[in-house]
């Protein structure tokens, strides 16, 4: 058989991923989903655990809106009118008036002239970064940003390649300092949120530095974000970083499939700077766009994030994460201080992390062990996500079976 040399050698490789404690191993299916009810929150039920009910403390639906019967009224009315998929590309005929108002309601909602959807804001950082990376552009990152900006860099091949420490505004200086002359155009790019840690660069800071040096580039200094743990999750409206800090980036990188609780990605930025993206991104030109009943469920989502029911819903989640990060604290863990509900228990070791997921689990409790590569050495976690939907008993439940774990 022709894979048999290959087969070997990936086993050895999946054999050692489990050994040293970084394999994800099997995935938990969802079979189920109850209500909330009562003073609980949504209950999950997964494949294997029979009736055992679970509290979901690692999803990204942070405003809790994909159960919301609004939402799912506007996917199947959509649905019912216009199918379930989209049936070409957009520059073919996949182009669909839900997506054109989604765009404009998403422009519009980061006070920007210009927005384009794509079907996932993975592939989003991807399709902005690399067609505006030439062979004379430096691209300056954050050296705790995602996967998909590690990715769009070793794709994009640009003349240079510079990495600040985290969060550190003036090794950033630095990097930019040196590399004048090196390129035409430097690309400066950051998370709005760091999905590990749940702190937020210093976009003002950024900002006005690249701003000092725009002239000292022939193309500029462009700052560029991907906010996708922020938007809609943080700020005192959901309008993301930006609004926490009170800046504004030159290119900013969304999701809807976080806190606006459905699927697809988008950027926002100036009517040139879409343009010549929808021109030139490979992942927008050769692959579907969300579906038009995605579509309507996301621009639902944007209205009743603007309406008072939207500030009540940012109000709790702000009372729920603050709740459950002063409980950790209580308890003696380790965490960082912020307002995101990403809320990280340092744990510092890879066994002793999966032994406490293991305890989770046990007491129903769905939360993720993130160990190295994922996060480096000796910054082992479990990543709790607060969302909405979670209620003040189930925070205090979470806690409780925080406290009943013997360290």
């Amino acid at each position: 058989m022709p894979l048999n040399q290959l087969t070997s050698v990936l086993n050895e490789n999946l054999k050692n991923l489990k050994e040293s404690g970084r394999a994800k191993g099997a995935e938990k299916v969802v079979i189920r989903v109850q209500r909330a009810e009562g003073n609980n929150g949504p209950r999950y039920f997964l494949e294997g655990f029979g009736d055992k009910p679970f509290i979901k403390m690692n999803s990204n639906s942070y405003l809790g809106l994909s159960l919301r019967d609004e939402m799912i009224a506007a996917e199947e009315n959509a649905a019912k009118e216009f199918g379930v998929g989209p049936g070409a590309v957009r520059f073919i005929s996949g182009t669909y008036q839900a997506h054109i108002d989604l765009e404009k309601k998403l422009a519009a909602f980061h006070g920007r002239s210009a927005a384009m959807i794509l079907s996932s804001a993975y592939v989003t950082s991807m399709g902005v970064i690399v067609p505006l990376t030439t062979s004379e552009t430096v691209l300056i990152s954050d050296e705790l940003n995602h996967n998909c900006i590690i990715n769009a860099t070793k794709l994009s091949r640009p003349a240079e390649k510079s990495i600040y420490k985290h969060n550190d505004m003036n090794d950033l200086e630095t990097k930019i300092h040196e590399n004048i002359g090196k390129g035409k155009r430097s690309l400066v790019i950051t998370d709005g949120i760091f999905s590990m840690r749940g702190d937020n660069a210093p976009l003002d800071k950024l900002v006005e530095i690249c701003k000092k040096y725009d002239s000292a580039f022939p193309e500029g200094v462009i700052s560029i974000v991907d906010d996708s743990h922020g938007v809609g999750a943080f700020g005192k409206t959901g309008r993301g970083t930006e609004e926490f800090v009170g800046a504004k980036v030159d290119i900013l990188i969304g999701t809807l499939g976080k806190a606006f609780g459905v699927n697809g990605g988008y950027v926002i930025s100036s009517e040139s700077v879409i343009h010549f993206l929808r021109e030139t991104t490979p992942m927008y030109i050769y692959s579907n766009p969300i579906t038009v009943s995605e579509a309507r469920a996301a621009h639902k989502a944007l209205e009743i994030l603007e309406s008072p029911e939207g500030g009540r819903i940012l109000y709790h989640l702000t009372e729920m994460t603050a709740k459950f990060r002063n409980g950790l604290k209580t308890l003696g863990y380790e965490t960082l201080d912020g307002a995101h509900p990403v809320v990280p228990l340092l744990v510092r070791d890879t066994q002793k992390t999966a032994d406490l997921v293991s305890h989770l689990t046990e007491n129903g409790v769905l939360a993720t062990g993130l160990n190295y590569p994922v996060v480096p050495k000796g910054n082992e976690e479990i990543r709790f996500q607060v969302c909405a939907d979670h209620t003040a008993a189930d925070i205090d439940y979470v806690l409780n079976v925080l406290k009943n774990y013997h360290r």
